[in-house]
């Protein structure tokens, strides 16, 4: 249930969707992941989760904690079901997430997305881009683009697999089909999402998108 306190300042609720440990102040955080099922978890119980995770090799042990302390997450399964009501919801993003999703599991979350928006709301979606992965084959990275975009080579987590790829012709008819109208091609850093500054990661392979409702 949305509360004041999982409001931003300007009063808006904002949703990350399949966020990992990529946050920012006052959004609700949603994912699958042991981080985000021990997310406000006492300090003892986090250090230990920190040494026995794949977010030791990117976090040290005290950005790890504060991450999990200092912001709200929701542990749930995005590719079963949307945790949110019909228009609830002001704004959406979700990066490098919806590759991690088979087709029509994705397809069905952009639905559950446009229904939860309230009107004018905003969604950005930041995928790996297929066409970026199709010039790493042109020009001799075969193995690259294999392991990088098609098959992530991580035993340890069946939720990294991709399981689906995107160009923005793919993802625009996809957002379409979902009901949204006015689908936009971003550039890094740049729309009308709030936090897109701490948000956005990983500009040279990403497809940025905005729509709205």
């Amino acid at each position: 249930r949305i509360t004041p306190e999982t409001r931003r300042s300007d009063g808006r609720v904002c949703v990350n969707l399949g966020c990992g440990l990529a946050v920012a102040p006052g959004w609700i955080n949603v994912d699958a992941s042991l981080n985000a099922l021990i997310g406000g978890a006492p300090g003892w119980m986090l250090r230990i989760f920190c040494r026995a995770s794949g977010a030791s090799r990117y976090y040290s042990l005290e950005q790890y904690c504060g991450l999990l302390q200092d912001h709200c997450f929701v542990f749930h399964d995005l590719a079963r079901s949307f945790p949110f009501h019909a228009e609830s919801v002001d704004v959406i993003y979700s990066s490098h997430f919806f590759e991690h999703l088979f087709k029509n599991d994705a397809e069905r979350l952009m639905r559950d997305a446009f229904a939860a928006l309230k009107p004018g709301g905003v969604m950005r979606i930041a995928v790996p881009d297929l066409g970026h992965a199709v010039g790493l084959y042109q020009i001799g990275q075969k193995q690259r683009m294999l392991e990088d975009y098609f098959f992530v080579d991580d035993l340890s987590s069946y939720l990294a697999r991709h399981k689906y790829m995107y160009d923005f012709e793919l993802l625009e008819a996809a957002l379409r089909r979902a009901g949204f109208q006015n689908v936009k091609r971003c550039a890094f850093q740049e729309g009308a999402t709030p936090d897109i500054s701490l948000l956005d990661n990983r500009p040279d392979e990403t497809l940025f998108v905005e729509v709205s409702r």
